[in-house]
C-alpha cells in the first residue's frame, strides 16, 4: 500500500516566499533557498514552488531561482509558474525539476497538457485546480481574471486526466490562509471523480487537519504552506500524529516525535516534571568508536 505524501508548498512572489491569504494577501517569508533547505530537513515528502508572479510578469519560469533551489532539494521537486510552452518544461526538468505544475496555460485550452504528455509522460505533469465556492456551488477559479468560471472542478479534473496529466493539485481558494482545515467535501468529489492521485491545498492550520483528510477522503497527499512555515517542528508533529492513528506515511528524520504530545496547533507540549527529572540524571555511556 501506498503511503500518503505530506508536501510543502513554497508561493514566491517577486523573488520571495509569501503567505497567501485568500489568494488575495500576501505576506512576506523570506527567501526562497532558506525555505526549501529548511523544508526538507524537516521531512517534507516532496516541495512544490509555484511563483504565483510569473504568469503576470510575462517572463516564463525563473531558471536561474529553480537551479539553485534544485541543489537545496533532495525530494522530489514541482515547479509552476509561468511556464506555457514545451520548451519551458524541458528547460525546468533540466535544471533539476522532478515535476511541473500547470495551471493558466491548460485553463482554458489542453494543448500543452497533450503535448506535454506525449514529450515527457504523464509521470511528471501536475494539473492544478483552484476551487471556490459560491452560494454552496464549487466553480474553477480563475486567479488571474479574479473570477470563478461556470465549470465544476470535478469536470475540470475528469479533462485533465483525459488529455495526460498525471496528478491532480487541488487548492480551496476559500480555505486557502484559514488555517480551519482541508475543505473534505471538495476533496472528496474531485478524488471520486478521477483515478489520478489528488493533492489536497488550502486550509490546513494543525496536524488534525491532515488526519480528518487523509481519513475522509481519497486524497493521496496533502500540502501546506502557511503551516509549515509558522509552526515549529509541523512536519514532524504532523507524520507523527498520522502514524499514531494508523496512516502509514515516510518518516526518516533523527527525530520522530512518536512519543510526544502536542496542542491543537501541533506545537510540542513539555513533558512531566518527573520525566525530565529521571533523564537529567540518567546515566549516559561516552560512545566508542
Amino acid at each position: 500500500m501506498l503511503k500518503k505524501r505530506v508536501i510543502a508548498t513554497v508561493l514566491v512572489q517577486a523573488g520571495q516566499v509569501v503567505q497567501s491569504i485568500g489568494f488575495k494577501s500576501y505576506l512576506p517569508v523570506g527567501r526562497p533557498e532558506v525555505s526549501v533547505e529548511f523544508l526538507n530537513d524537516w521531512g517534507a515528502d516532496e516541495i512544490i514552488v509555484l511563483d504565483i508572479s510569473a504568469t503576470s510578469r510575462g517572463s516564463g519560469p525563473d531558471l536561474e531561482m529553480i537551479k539553485r533551489l534544485a541543489t537545496k532539494c533532495s525530494v522530489p521537486l514541482t515547479v509552476g509558474g509561468g511556464i506555457s510552452s514545451i520548451r519551458d518544461i524541458h528547460s525546468l526538468l533540466r535544471i533539476g525539476a522532478d515535476k511541473v505544475c500547470l495551471n493558466q496555460s491548460i485553463l482554458k485550452s489542453t494543448r500543452l497538457l497533450e503535448q506535454a504528455s506525449e514529450v515527457f509522460g504523464a509521470q511528471c505533469l501536475v494539473a492544478s485546480i483552484d476551487a471556490l465556492a459560491i452560494d454552496d456551488v464549487y466553480g474553477v477559479f480563475d486567479y488571474k481574471a479574479n473570477q470563478s468560471l461556470k465549470i465544476a472542478p470535478t469536470a475540470l479534473a475528469q479533462t485533465f486526466e483525459h488529455h495526460g496529466a498525471g496528478e491532480i493539485y487541488l487548492n480551496s481558494v476559500s480555505r486557502d490562509g484559514s488555517e480551519k482545515g482541508f475543505d473534505l467535501e471538495l476533496i472528496d468529489k474531485v478524488c471520486q471523480a478521477v483515478g489520478l492521485p489528488v493533492i489536497a491545498c488550502g486550509g490546513a492550520g494543525s496536524p488534525s487537519h491532515f488526519v480528518d483528510v487523509f481519513s475522509h477522503t481519497g486524497a493521496k497527499a496533502a500540502a501546506a504552506g502557511n503551516f509549515f512555515h509558522f509552526s515549529e517542528h509541523s512536519i514532524t508533529v504532523t507524520k507523527s500524529m498520522l502514524r499514531n492513528k494508523g496512516i502509514q506515511v515516510r518518516s526518516d528524520t533523527p527525530a520522530t516525535y512518536l512519543d510526544a504530545t502536542s496542542d491543537e496547533r501541533g506545537r510540542l507540549l513539555k513533558k512531566p516534571e518527573p520525566f525530565l527529572e529521571e533523564l537529567l540524571f540518567s546515566r549516559i555511556e561516552k560512545e566508542v568508536i
